[in-house]
């Protein structure tokens, strides 16, 4: 299988998810290294990216593995966002991606994320504004629609194509929803059906299995995978493999395992420093040792360490213990 954005061809139809506070540098380049057909930044806000907030600009740095790099940004005036994509194919950016479903509270009170899909017009004007602003693709992510008694996805989605807009992703649920109940993978085929771009299903994929299931209900042209490769950069290629191949690929083994964890690590300390970088660590520690044998204490100590040398001596031990 394989998926085209414009002339953007990826051999994998599995895509990491932007997730804030999540995907950042470190961890798309680990994700991309293990196989992903495809990785993106953090949300961006429109604003931050024009004034060039410190934060900002590290949110978007970039790495040559992680090619070809997706920038996703949020915001609702179009011409802030369209300068934001600008800029952001300036600096290197291949697609820009637009964020029109982000649930959470402080990015819906701003009218931006899936805000947006209460307001069809809104919406189409940022898209056209965007497309417009740079010859880069331009893709967009948002979910079935505001509430049950509004699922318009199907509706914008063809709005988002007549403004040329290269990919869709839906997020199964409502915003209403957040991120209870279940995905409706079955109602991403109403998406599909619209439009003759490539329509990637996204939420709930945890397994194999999920992300066939999600393609048999939905018809999409490949897979999203958020919230499933917390503490498992390997299980997008994983689920590549398993879509090409119809075989299972076994997890790395705990020795494995380790010198990942290790690596992720240290790439974080590189990338934010020290105090922030081990700080940040600890939520990805947490996700990789979530089920193994008393992470529940290795966590708890890994919260309470105070240097970095004491943080690695506790990864180390715990690790070393079980392998």
């Amino acid at each position: 299988m394989t998926l085209k954005i414009r002339d953007i061809e990826l051999d994998m139809p599995v895509i990491l998810a932007p997730m804030s506070g999540v995907t950042d540098m470190p961890f798309r380049r680990l994700v991309k290294r293990m196989g992903a057909g495809l990785v993106i930044s953090e949300m961006i806000a429109s604003q931050a990216m024009i004034r060039h907030t410190r934060q900002t600009m590290k949110m978007i740095e970039k790495s040559e593995e992680e090619l070809p790099s997706v920038v996703q940004i949020a915001g609702c005036d179009p011409d802030v966002m369209a300068e934001a994509a600008k800029l952001n194919e300036d600096m290197g950016a291949h697609i820009i991606d637009i964020n029109m479903g982000c649930p959470v509270k402080k990015i819906v009170n701003t009218y931006a994320g899936s805000a947006l899909m209460r307001d069809e017009d809104l919406a189409g004007r940022i898209m056209d504004a965007v497309v417009n602003a740079v010859k880069i693709p331009v893709t967009l992510k948002m979910r079935t629609g505001w509430n049950d008694d509004n699922r318009n996805a199907p509706t914008l989605a063809k709005r988002a194509e007549n403004a040329g807009i290269q990919m869709i992703t839906i997020h199964g649920r409502t915003r209403c929803q957040l991120y209870t109940g279940r995905s409706d993978w079955e109602f991403i085929r109403q998406v599909k059906e619209a439009v003759g771009i490539p329509v990637i299903g996204n939420g709930d994929v945890i397994t194999e299995q999920d992300a066939v299931t999600l393609l048999e209900k939905s018809g999409a042209d490949g897979v999203m995978i958020g919230r499933g490769a917390y503490g498992r950069p390997w299980f997008i290629n994983q689920v590549g493999h398993f879509l090409k191949t119809g075989e299972y690929l076994p997890d790395p083994n705990l020795k494995t395992q380790y010198t990942i964890l290790e690596q992720h690590v240290d790439d974080m300390l590189i990338h934010y420093g020290e105090e922030a970088g081990s700080k940040i660590a600890r939520k990805h520690i947490g996700w990789y040792s979530k089920g193994l044998d008393c992470s529940a204490d290795f966590r708890v100590r890994i919260n309470q360490t105070e240097t970095v040398h004491a943080l690695k001596n506790e990864i180390k031990n715990f690790y070393g213990s079980l392998c």
